[in-house]
C-alpha cells in the first residue's frame, strides 16, 4: 500500500448490497489513510439499511444528491444535497431513499474501520476495481 493523494473511483473496488453500492476512496489499504476512512454510497430508490451502530467510530454523512429520510437516535428527518449528518460511535442511525433519483451520500468513519466489516457481510459482493455494477432497472 502506497500513500495515493488522488484517487478515482475505477481504481477502488466495489461493495454491492441489494440495497445500492459503496465505493471506499479513503481506507489504510487504499492510501494510508490511518485516522479515517471515507467512501461515495450510492442508494436506489425505495431502498435503505437497517437501523445499525458502530461501537468504535463515529460517522459523517454529506448527502451529495437525491432525498430520503435519515433516522438518528430515533429522531426521523428528510434529507437532501447539501445536508450533513454527524453519527457518534454507538448511536443508532439508519438511511432510507424516498426518492425516484439514486440517494448519493459522502461517508466518513473516524477511525476507520466498520467499512472492513461491512465487506466481511454474507450479503456484501465485493466487486473487482474497475467493473461496473448490475442494476436492477
Amino acid at each position: 500500500m502506497s500513500e495515493e493523494y488522488f484517487v478515482e473511483s475505477g481504481d477502488v473496488s466495489t461493495q454491492q448490497f441489494d440495497w445500492g453500492t459503496l465505493k471506499w476512496m479513503a481506507t489504510p489499504d487504499v492510501n494510508g489513510s490511518e485516522r479515517l476512512s471515507a467512501g461515495v454510497v450510492q442508494l436506489e430508490p425505495g431502498e435503505g439499511h437497517d437501523l445499525h451502530e458502530h461501537p468504535d467510530s463515529d460517522e459523517i454523512l454529506y448527502f451529495l444528491a437525491g432525498e430520503g429520510e435519515q433516522t438518528v437516535a430515533g429522531d426521523t428527518r428528510e434529507v437532501s444535497a447539501g445536508e450533513m449528518i454527524y453519527v457518534p460511535e454507538g448511536v443508532e442511525h439508519g438511511t432510507r431513499n424516498t426518492g425516484w433519483e439514486t440517494l448519493k451520500l459522502l461517508a466518513v468513519y473516524a477511525p476507520p474501520g466498520p467499512e472492513s466489516e461491512l465487506a466481511e457481510m454474507p450479503e456484501c459482493e465485493v466487486l473487482p476495481a474497475g467493473e461496473i455494477p448490475a442494476r436492477d432497472d
